[in-house]
Protein backbone atom coordinates (compact mmCIF):
# COMPACT_ATOMS: atom_id res chain seq x y z
CA UNK A 1 0.00 0.00 0.00
CA UNK A 2 1.78 3.20 -0.95
CA UNK A 3 2.56 5.77 1.82
CA UNK A 4 2.87 9.78 2.38
CA UNK A 5 6.31 10.51 2.33
CA UNK A 6 7.80 11.60 5.91
CA UNK A 7 8.13 15.14 6.38
CA UNK A 8 9.63 14.80 9.97
CA UNK A 9 7.09 17.42 11.26
CA UNK A 10 3.87 17.87 11.35
CA UNK A 11 1.25 19.74 9.07
CA UNK A 12 1.02 23.74 10.42
CA UNK A 13 -2.34 24.19 12.16
CA UNK A 14 -4.70 26.48 10.94
CA UNK A 15 -4.44 30.25 12.20
CA UNK A 16 -7.96 31.89 13.53
CA UNK A 17 -7.91 35.43 12.25
CA UNK A 18 -10.22 38.30 12.67
CA UNK A 19 -11.92 39.66 9.67
CA UNK A 20 -15.04 42.16 8.48
CA UNK A 21 -17.61 41.56 5.94
CA UNK A 22 -19.23 44.48 3.86
CA UNK A 23 -22.56 44.58 2.93
CA UNK A 24 -24.01 47.20 1.14
CA UNK A 25 -22.28 49.68 3.52
CA UNK A 26 -22.84 47.58 6.52
CA UNK A 27 -19.85 45.99 8.50
CA UNK A 28 -20.06 42.62 10.06
CA UNK A 29 -17.05 41.57 12.35
CA UNK A 30 -16.17 37.85 11.78
CA UNK A 31 -13.25 35.22 12.53
CA UNK A 32 -12.35 33.46 9.57
CA UNK A 33 -9.86 30.32 9.57
CA UNK A 34 -8.20 28.94 6.14
CA UNK A 35 -6.74 25.31 4.94
CA UNK A 36 -3.54 25.46 4.95
CA UNK A 37 -1.32 25.16 1.57
CA UNK A 38 -4.60 23.67 -0.04
CA UNK A 39 -7.57 25.57 -1.56
CA UNK A 40 -10.94 24.78 0.30
CA UNK A 41 -13.46 22.06 -0.59
CA UNK A 42 -16.18 24.39 0.92
CA UNK A 43 -17.08 27.23 3.18
CA UNK A 44 -18.62 26.12 6.33
CA UNK A 45 -20.46 29.60 7.89
CA UNK A 46 -21.31 29.58 11.60
CA UNK A 47 -23.94 31.26 13.08
CA UNK A 48 -24.12 32.19 16.71
CA UNK A 49 -26.91 32.38 19.01
CA UNK A 50 -29.07 35.23 20.89
CA UNK A 51 -26.47 36.88 23.54
CA UNK A 52 -23.61 35.51 21.89
CA UNK A 53 -20.76 36.39 19.93
CA UNK A 54 -18.92 34.40 16.67
CA UNK A 55 -16.49 33.24 19.31
CA UNK A 56 -19.37 30.82 20.77
CA UNK A 57 -17.69 28.46 17.18
CA UNK A 58 -14.02 28.89 18.73
CA UNK A 59 -13.57 26.92 21.92
CA UNK A 60 -10.37 27.46 23.43
CA UNK A 61 -11.43 25.85 26.78
CA UNK A 62 -9.30 22.84 25.71
CA UNK A 63 -6.96 22.21 22.16
CA UNK A 64 -9.46 20.47 19.43
CA UNK A 65 -12.70 21.72 20.93
CA UNK A 66 -12.54 24.86 17.78
CA UNK A 67 -14.90 24.37 15.14
CA UNK A 68 -12.66 27.14 13.19
CA UNK A 69 -9.42 25.03 13.84
CA UNK A 70 -11.22 21.73 13.47
CA UNK A 71 -13.04 22.46 9.96
CA UNK A 72 -10.06 24.42 8.60
CA UNK A 73 -7.78 21.18 9.32
CA UNK A 74 -10.17 19.04 7.13
CA UNK A 75 -10.06 21.44 4.32
CA UNK A 76 -12.73 23.93 4.81
CA UNK A 77 -12.61 27.49 5.01
CA UNK A 78 -14.62 28.35 7.64
CA UNK A 79 -16.47 31.69 8.47
CA UNK A 80 -18.00 32.62 11.67
CA UNK A 81 -19.92 35.94 11.78
CA UNK A 82 -21.37 38.06 14.57
CA UNK A 83 -24.90 38.25 13.22
CA UNK A 84 -26.43 41.72 12.45
CA UNK A 85 -26.76 43.65 15.37
CA UNK A 86 -23.74 41.86 17.37
CA UNK A 87 -19.96 42.70 16.99
CA UNK A 88 -18.91 45.82 14.26
CA UNK A 89 -22.84 46.17 13.34
CA UNK A 90 -24.15 47.20 17.52
CA UNK A 91 -23.90 50.38 17.40
CA UNK A 92 -25.39 51.01 13.13
CA UNK A 93 -28.04 48.62 14.52
CA UNK A 94 -28.45 48.82 18.39
CA UNK A 95 -32.16 47.72 17.48
CA UNK A 96 -31.40 44.61 15.49
CA UNK A 97 -32.97 43.52 12.40
CA UNK A 98 -35.85 41.28 11.90
CA UNK A 99 -34.31 37.32 10.39
CA UNK A 100 -35.21 38.52 7.08
CA UNK A 101 -33.85 41.29 6.87
CA UNK A 102 -30.35 40.05 8.74
CA UNK A 103 -30.53 36.91 5.89
CA UNK A 104 -30.46 39.78 3.29
CA UNK A 105 -27.31 41.17 5.01
CA UNK A 106 -25.79 38.01 4.83
CA UNK A 107 -26.62 37.31 1.57
CA UNK A 108 -25.06 40.57 0.58
CA UNK A 109 -22.05 39.96 3.27
CA UNK A 110 -21.35 36.15 2.11
CA UNK A 111 -21.25 37.41 -2.07
CA UNK A 112 -18.77 39.79 -1.22
CA UNK A 113 -16.57 37.79 0.29
CA UNK A 114 -17.22 34.78 -2.19
CA UNK A 115 -15.89 37.86 -4.60
CA UNK A 116 -12.32 37.86 -2.98
CA UNK A 117 -11.68 34.45 -1.83
CA UNK A 118 -12.31 30.71 -3.09
CA UNK A 119 -15.34 28.77 -1.87
CA UNK A 120 -15.02 25.41 -3.39
CA UNK A 121 -17.73 23.57 -3.92
CA UNK A 122 -20.42 26.55 -2.27
CA UNK A 123 -21.81 27.75 1.29
CA UNK A 124 -22.79 25.16 3.91
CA UNK A 125 -24.52 27.05 6.96
CA UNK A 126 -24.02 25.63 10.61
CA UNK A 127 -26.08 27.30 13.06
CA UNK A 128 -26.46 27.64 16.86
CA UNK A 129 -30.16 28.45 18.38
CA UNK A 130 -31.54 31.79 17.13
CA UNK A 131 -28.65 31.69 14.24
CA UNK A 132 -30.59 28.59 13.08
CA UNK A 133 -33.68 30.72 12.40
CA UNK A 134 -31.23 32.99 10.26
CA UNK A 135 -29.78 30.12 8.48
CA UNK A 136 -33.73 28.65 7.55
CA UNK A 137 -34.98 32.40 6.17
CA UNK A 138 -30.97 32.26 4.19
CA UNK A 139 -31.92 29.68 2.33
CA UNK A 140 -33.50 32.19 -0.42
CA UNK A 141 -31.01 34.49 -0.58
CA UNK A 142 -28.43 32.08 -0.92
CA UNK A 143 -29.67 30.18 -3.73
CA UNK A 144 -27.74 27.47 -5.62
CA UNK A 145 -24.61 28.46 -3.70
CA UNK A 146 -25.84 26.91 -0.62
CA UNK A 147 -24.72 23.19 -0.10
CA UNK A 148 -27.12 22.19 3.03
CA UNK A 149 -27.28 23.58 6.97
CA UNK A 150 -26.61 22.27 9.92
CA UNK A 151 -28.76 23.51 13.33
CA UNK A 152 -28.29 22.47 17.24
CA UNK A 153 -30.15 24.02 19.84
CA UNK A 154 -33.67 25.33 18.09
CA UNK A 155 -37.42 23.76 17.90
CA UNK A 156 -40.36 25.03 17.05
CA UNK A 157 -42.10 24.41 20.74
CA UNK A 158 -41.07 26.21 23.32
CA UNK A 159 -40.08 24.62 26.57
CA UNK A 160 -40.56 27.87 28.50
CA UNK A 161 -42.95 30.61 28.55
CA UNK A 162 -41.97 33.22 26.17
CA UNK A 163 -41.10 36.27 29.03
CA UNK A 164 -38.54 33.85 30.46
CA UNK A 165 -36.87 34.19 26.81
CA UNK A 166 -33.65 36.37 26.45
CA UNK A 167 -34.31 39.83 25.29
CA UNK A 168 -32.82 42.90 26.30
CA UNK A 169 -31.81 43.32 29.81
CA UNK A 170 -32.11 39.95 30.70
CA UNK A 171 -30.25 36.71 29.76
CA UNK A 172 -32.48 34.14 30.63
CA UNK A 173 -32.30 31.47 32.69
CA UNK A 174 -28.60 31.19 33.03
CA UNK A 175 -29.18 27.07 33.68
CA UNK A 176 -31.28 26.65 31.01
CA UNK A 177 -28.34 27.74 28.52
CA UNK A 178 -25.83 25.04 30.08
CA UNK A 179 -27.19 22.34 31.80
CA UNK A 180 -25.51 20.53 34.27
CA UNK A 181 -21.97 22.11 35.21
CA UNK A 182 -20.43 18.47 34.59
CA UNK A 183 -20.76 19.20 30.74
CA UNK A 184 -18.13 21.69 30.84
CA UNK A 185 -14.13 22.32 30.89
CA UNK A 186 -13.70 23.90 34.14
CA UNK A 187 -12.34 27.74 31.84
CA UNK A 188 -15.56 27.70 29.92
CA UNK A 189 -17.32 29.47 31.94
CA UNK A 190 -14.33 31.92 32.45
CA UNK A 191 -13.28 32.23 28.89
CA UNK A 192 -17.46 32.59 28.11
CA UNK A 193 -18.08 35.72 29.54
CA UNK A 194 -16.11 37.25 26.64
CA UNK A 195 -18.45 36.46 23.62
CA UNK A 196 -21.90 37.96 25.98
CA UNK A 197 -23.16 40.52 24.24
CA UNK A 198 -27.09 41.90 24.37
CA UNK A 199 -29.82 40.47 22.72
CA UNK A 200 -31.30 43.02 20.47
CA UNK A 201 -34.80 44.76 20.48
CA UNK A 202 -35.85 43.71 17.13
CA UNK A 203 -34.86 39.99 17.54
CA UNK A 204 -35.87 39.71 21.32
CA UNK A 205 -39.61 40.81 20.51
CA UNK A 206 -39.23 38.04 17.32
CA UNK A 207 -38.76 35.02 19.90
CA UNK A 208 -41.79 34.57 21.14
CA UNK A 209 -43.24 34.60 17.69
CA UNK A 210 -40.91 31.72 16.08
CA UNK A 211 -43.37 28.91 16.15
CA UNK A 212 -46.02 30.87 13.23
CA UNK A 213 -42.72 32.03 11.29
CA UNK A 214 -40.49 28.76 11.47
CA UNK A 215 -43.16 26.43 8.73
CA UNK A 216 -43.13 29.77 6.61
CA UNK A 217 -39.31 29.93 6.27
CA UNK A 218 -39.28 25.62 6.40
CA UNK A 219 -41.36 25.13 3.86
CA UNK A 220 -38.75 27.46 1.36
CA UNK A 221 -35.84 25.61 2.22
CA UNK A 222 -34.69 23.16 -0.62
CA UNK A 223 -31.53 21.68 0.64
CA UNK A 224 -30.75 18.89 3.15
CA UNK A 225 -30.69 20.28 6.72
CA UNK A 226 -29.98 18.48 10.14
CA UNK A 227 -31.43 19.29 14.11
CA UNK A 228 -29.25 18.22 16.87
CA UNK A 229 -30.89 18.58 19.94
CA UNK A 230 -28.54 18.52 23.39
CA UNK A 231 -29.26 15.58 25.42
CA UNK A 232 -30.02 18.53 28.34
CA UNK A 233 -31.62 21.22 25.91
CA UNK A 234 -34.12 23.32 27.81
CA UNK A 235 -34.99 26.38 25.88
CA UNK A 236 -37.27 24.15 22.75
CA UNK A 237 -38.96 20.80 23.53
CA UNK A 238 -37.82 17.50 21.44
CA UNK A 239 -40.23 14.81 22.22
CA UNK A 240 -42.09 12.64 19.12
CA UNK A 241 -44.99 15.36 18.74
CA UNK A 242 -42.54 18.53 19.00
CA UNK A 243 -39.98 16.64 16.66
CA UNK A 244 -42.81 16.46 14.06
CA UNK A 245 -43.70 19.47 14.13
CA UNK A 246 -40.37 20.73 13.35
CA UNK A 247 -39.66 18.61 10.31
CA UNK A 248 -43.18 18.65 8.90
CA UNK A 249 -42.83 22.16 6.89
CA UNK A 250 -39.72 20.81 5.35
CA UNK A 251 -41.78 19.84 2.17
CA UNK A 252 -38.88 20.54 -0.70
CA UNK A 253 -35.94 19.63 2.13
CA UNK A 254 -34.80 16.22 3.19
CA UNK A 255 -34.42 16.68 6.99
CA UNK A 256 -32.99 14.88 9.88
CA UNK A 257 -33.23 15.14 13.81
CA UNK A 258 -29.67 13.96 16.11
CA UNK A 259 -29.70 13.86 19.40
CA UNK A 260 -25.99 14.76 21.08
CA UNK A 261 -24.93 12.53 24.76
CA UNK A 262 -23.56 14.41 27.17
CA UNK A 263 -24.17 18.00 26.15
CA UNK A 264 -26.59 21.57 26.82
CA UNK A 265 -27.59 23.71 24.95
CA UNK A 266 -24.57 25.59 24.69
CA UNK A 267 -22.82 22.25 22.53
CA UNK A 268 -20.07 24.01 21.24
CA UNK A 269 -18.69 25.03 24.26
CA UNK A 270 -18.48 21.98 26.24
CA UNK A 271 -16.80 18.40 26.59
CA UNK A 272 -18.92 17.53 23.83
CA UNK A 273 -18.04 20.25 21.13
CA UNK A 274 -15.36 18.30 18.86
CA UNK A 275 -18.10 15.77 18.94
CA UNK A 276 -20.82 17.05 17.50
CA UNK A 277 -18.43 19.68 15.29
CA UNK A 278 -17.09 16.33 13.74
CA UNK A 279 -20.76 15.72 12.91
CA UNK A 280 -20.92 18.55 11.56
CA UNK A 281 -18.62 18.12 9.02
CA UNK A 282 -20.03 15.10 8.53
CA UNK A 283 -23.41 15.92 7.43
CA UNK A 284 -21.32 18.68 4.71
CA UNK A 285 -19.78 15.25 3.47
CA UNK A 286 -22.90 13.59 2.85
CA UNK A 287 -24.55 17.00 1.05
CA UNK A 288 -21.18 17.21 -0.86
CA UNK A 289 -21.22 13.80 -2.02
CA UNK A 290 -25.18 13.81 -2.84
CA UNK A 291 -24.58 16.84 -5.31
CA UNK A 292 -21.96 14.59 -6.67
CA UNK A 293 -23.70 11.33 -7.17
CA UNK A 294 -26.83 13.29 -8.38
CA UNK A 295 -28.01 13.09 -11.94
CA UNK A 296 -27.43 16.02 -14.92
CA UNK A 297 -29.97 18.11 -14.83
CA UNK A 298 -31.91 17.72 -18.30
CA UNK A 299 -31.90 20.89 -20.50
CA UNK A 300 -35.12 22.62 -20.68
CA UNK A 301 -35.92 22.26 -24.52
CA UNK A 302 -37.15 25.62 -25.90
CA UNK A 303 -41.39 25.37 -26.49
CA UNK A 304 -42.18 24.51 -30.09
CA UNK A 305 -43.60 27.62 -32.04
Amino acid sequence: MAQLPATGRAAPAPRVRATTLEADGLSLSALLAEPVGAAPRAVLVALHGGGMRAGYFDNRARPGLSLLTLGAQLGYTVLAVDRPGYGSSAVPLPRGLAVEEAAVVLGAALAGFSARHDTGAGVFLVAHSFGGKLALAAADVLGDALIGMDVSGLGSRLAVAPHQLPGPGRQGEWRRHWGALRLYPPDAFRLGRALIAPVPEIEAAEGPRWPVLHPHLAARVKVPVRFTFAEQEQWWRCDAAAVADLTAPFTSAPVRVDHQPDAGHNISLGWAARTYHLRVCGFLEECLLARAAAPPRRPVEAAAV
